[in-house]
């Protein structure tokens, strides 16, 4: 890995490549491509939804960063490009299968989901391996009110998750253009799924998802990078190994299984030591380790080499 010496680093190191290079593009394009995406897509108030004792007290970061600078590979690679494709997204007559090591598997419609428990709003810090991060007002419950349901069988030691893939609606959704193969995938250890802040989320900021947020149903793994907390669910599998990841199968050396946010521990491009909390264009703020959740989930790892087990 190459270390450079204070002297040797740029601005550009400071601040991440995509914000650079696009700054003032970032803070001009905020309002319109807010405004589009909203107008594009019908939001939905959720109701009856209650206050969680999970949530920080952090400060909120604003609506239309969250929801115009996205990593959405199925929508584009550039942080603007989802808000911008995914506009039309279709979402209806969604079911997410529940399978595999179970007594009980089934498909379960959005409806369904939206019924299961009581919905919450959960101010979750949210963390990206590019060493930005953001405060959101999640809204959903936990992932474990499904797996329950699902009733995982003693072989069950782990939960793969797959995200919706359709080149008819993702055009730009191919390994030539984006990079990593598709459908995109990810995994916990059962344990992990099963912990009450791992989330299982239908909305932010008062609404149902908006598409490049990852409509209609998303994970949300707060104490892991970002791109653990999969997009726009079609199927989650109990199964007894652990299951293949797509930044894991791309690059094992940069995006480990566990992926848990670990300031000490800089497996990819960028130094984990610090973040740059959005809209700040600064990487000034001290990330912490399990991204600040560590007295709810440390315990979820005791005995491990958190350096080895990245």
């Amino acid at each position: 890995m190459l270390i450079r010496r204070p002297g040797d680093l740029r601005y550009s190191d400071i601040t991440p490549k995509a914000v650079y290079l696009n700054r003032r593009a970032f803070l001009a394009a905020v309002p319109a491509a807010f405004l589009a995406a909203r107008s594009a897509r019908a939001a939905a108030a959720l109701t009856g939804v209650t206050k969680s004792p999970f949530s920080t007290t952090e400060p909120v970061t604003p609506a239309n960063i969250v929801t115009r600078y996205n990593n959405f590979y199925e929508f584009g690679t550039s942080k603007n490009e989802p808000a911008k494709n995914a506009q039309n997204f279709k979402t209806d007559n969604w079911t997410v299968s529940v399978e595999g090591e179970c007594a009980k598997p089934r498909k379960i419609s959005m409806e369904e989901i939206l019924k299961l428990v009581p919905l919450e709003e959960r101010i979750y810090r949210h963390r990206c391996v590019e060493a930005w991060s953001i405060v959101v007002p999640w809204i959903g419950y936990s992932l474990s009110a499904l797996l329950k349901q699902a009733e995982p069988t003693p072989k069950a030691k782990f939960v793969a998750f797959e995200s919706y893939w359709n080149l008819s609606q993702m055009p730009l959704a191919r390994p030539e253009m984006a990079g990593i193969q598709f459908p995109y995938v990810e995994g916990l250890r059962l344990d992990e799924a099963m912990h009450p802040l791992a989330m299982l989320c239908v909305g932010m900021y008062g609404e149902s998802l908006p598409p490049q947020d990852g409509a209609p149903v998303r994970l949300v793994v707060p104490w892991k990078y970002g791109f653990k907390s999969i997009k726009s669910i079609v199927k989650i599998r109990l199964v007894s190994g652990m299951p293949s990841t797509t930044w894991s199968r791309e690059n094992p050396s940069w995006y480990g299984f566990y992926s848990n946010v670990n300031p000490n521990v800089s497996p990819v491009r960028w130094d984990q030591s610090k973040e740059q909390r959005l809209p700040s264009l600064f990487r000034n703020h001290p990330t912490q380790i399990f991204n600040g959740y560590g007295d709810q989930v440390a315990s979820l790892y005791n005995g491990m080499d958190l350096k080895k087990n990245y």
